[in-house]
C-alpha cells in the first residue's frame, strides 16, 4: 500500500507563515482564514480538520490535550493533533516538516504529538 502523505491545518493560533513555508518546501497546508474557518472554537477546528483528513497544528495545548482525550473517549477518530509551543516560524516549519517526512496521514491519526 502507498504512503498517503499528511495535510496540514494550522488553526488561527497557529502562524500562517508556517503553513506558507511548509507549501514553499511542497507540503500540502492549508488555514483557517483560507477555509472560511476563522472565529470557530477550538472543537469546530478539529471537527473540520478531521473531515478534511488533515492534521491540525495549534499552539493552543490545553484546549486540545482536552478535546484529544474527549474525542478518544467518545470514540471520534481525527486526522491529528500536532501541538507546538510558540517558535519563530520558521523552527516550528522545521519541526513539522521532518514530521510529515518521517509520518503518513495515517501515523497521524488520533494521535496528539507535541513539536
Amino acid at each position: 500500500m502507498a504512503r498517503v502523505p499528511a495535510s496540514i491545518y494550522p488553526d488561527e493560533d497557529a502562524s500562517v507563515v508556517v503553513a506558507a513555508i511548509l507549501r514553499a518546501r511542497g507540503f500540502d497546508a492549508t488555514i483557517a482564514r483560507d477555509t472560511g474557518q476563522l472565529g470557530r472554537s477550538d472543537s469546530e477546528q478539529l471537527a473540520f480538520g478531521a473531515a478534511a483528513g488533515r492534521v491540525v497544528l495549534t499552539h493552543n495545548r490545553i484546549h486540545f490535550e482536552r478535546l484529544h482525550r474527549d474525542w478518544l473517549q467518545e470514540g471520534i477518530s481525527h486526522g491529528g493533533i500536532l501541538v507546538s509551543r510558540q517558535r519563530p516560524p520558521r523552527d516550528v516549519a522545521a519541526r513539522v516538516g521532518r514530521l510529515l517526512t518521517r509520518l503518513s496521514a495515517d501515523d497521524f491519526k488520533n494521535q496528539l504529538i507535541y513539536v
